[in-house]
């Protein structure tokens, strides 16, 4: 089944990580880049997620997974050793209407974590609907080999022109065609070979 690709702005958004080991760790790292605010309910945890809990950036239950842990939260992230417990968060989960992704079944949840590459403003989201990480993850690394750094710099100088067209009153076909007109010389010229005599 095809999923929707969707940029969701989960800034004070409430996030739940049922797990406190590695994947838990990565998970917790993806979800406090994008703002949400994390708890992790777990036996034990990694020191990398106890030393968030100190700054504050997480807060920690110690303990097994309880229904109640789904109270007020946006999203789950089923990540224990455990498929027992993972298939049950992911049950409660949906059974409450709350989006759930399951580290080690995939096809248990509703959502997945895409392999993104970040350049400033761009983000690129790979994803094989949870089927085959591994090649997403591929697929991003050879892809970051065709986009540098300098495509930061052209979502800021877009932004700013997209920002002016808007303020001058044009059309939404104008300004869309307009942009993309640039947009596609300005990446012509970053992908032309430099000369590096």
């Amino acid at each position: 089944m095809p999923y929707l690709a969707l940029n969701i702005d989960m800034g004070k958004r409430a996030v739940l990580i049922v797990g406190g080991g590695k994947v838990a760790a990565r998970k917790l790292q993806t979800l406090r880049e994008a703002g949400a605010v994390v708890r992790v309910v777990a036996p034990a945890v990694l020191p990398a997620i106890r030393e968030q809990e100190a700054s504050g950036a997480v807060t920690i239950r110690s303990g097994g997974y309880e229904t109640a842990d789904l109270d007020g939260v946006t999203l789950v992230v089923a990540a224990t050793d455990d498929p027992a417990v993972n298939r049950r968060v992911a049950l409660e989960a949906v059974e409450k209407g709350i989006l759930v992704s399951v580290a080690d079944q995939p096809e248990a949840g509703d959502c997945h974590f895409p392999a993104v590459l970040r350049r400033g403003g761009l983000e690129i989201a790979v994803s094989t609907g949870g089927r085959c990480p591994a090649l997403a993850a591929e697929v991003r690394d050879a892809i970051a080999g065709m986009i540098g750094n300098d495509y930061a710099d052209l979502v800021e100088q877009l932004a700013a022109d997209r920002e002016k067209l808007l303020t001058e009153g044009n059309g939404t076909t104008y300004n869309k065609a307009l942009l993309r007109t640039k947009a596609r010389c300005l990446i012509a010229e970053l992908s032309a070979p430099k000369d590096i005599s």
